[in-house]
């Protein structure tokens, strides 16, 4: 008896765990993951402060203002995993982005201060992107990081080797 009650919580334990974990797409070989996902484990959300925009005139030292980093989260490290986001090029080889950083939001780094390190990602691609506008919602596929990387929009804690980037689509 006592051993069935342990295997029954076993069980509910590793469903309920199973639920809180980013989703793994096995059928497309890659883990899917939310910008929550690369918050440290007690952090839940990016202050609603950082969303708003600011007015163009007031874009002068955005770097500055950037949040402290609480931490990064090494879970994925080595994986491949697809996260959507909004694309800041960095790098151009002709019309088409070979370096960006992926923002969970749009006007982040530009228009706004950046979010914490722990909310950017570096990508870099081999093949190079035909971006359609400057903050296009993109998805990008391929392998995950922690990085330590400061450029002259923002301090980075993350970095993605893009295999694939596509449009955004759910």
């Amino acid at each position: 008896m006592v051993n069935q009650c342990f295997h029954r919580r076993a069980v509910l334990a590793g469903i309920a765990a199973t639920a809180l974990l980013p989703s793994i797409s096995h059928a497309q070989g890659y883990i899917d993951l939310d910008w929550e996902d690369l918050l440290p484990e007690n952090e839940t959300s990016l202050p609603s402060a950082l969303r708003g925009l600011l007015p163009h005139d007031e874009q002068t030292s955005l770097t500055r203002d950037q949040p402290a980093s609480t931490g990064v989260r090494t879970d994925w490290n080595g994986q491949i995993v697809r996260l959507p986001g909004f694309m800041v090029p960095i790098d151009h080889k002709g019309t088409a982005v070979t370096a960006f950083i992926l923002v969970p939001y749009v006007g982040a780094c530009v228009h706004v201060p950046p979010p914490p390190a722990n909310q950017l990602v570096f990508v870099t691609t081999s093949t190079p992107y035909e971006s359609k506008n400057m903050f296009e919602a993109v998805n990008v596929i391929g392998m995950f990081g922690v990085s330590s990387l400061s450029t002259h929009l923002a301090e980075i804690g993350y970095a993605l080797s893009a295999d694939e980037i596509l449009p955004y689509r759910n």
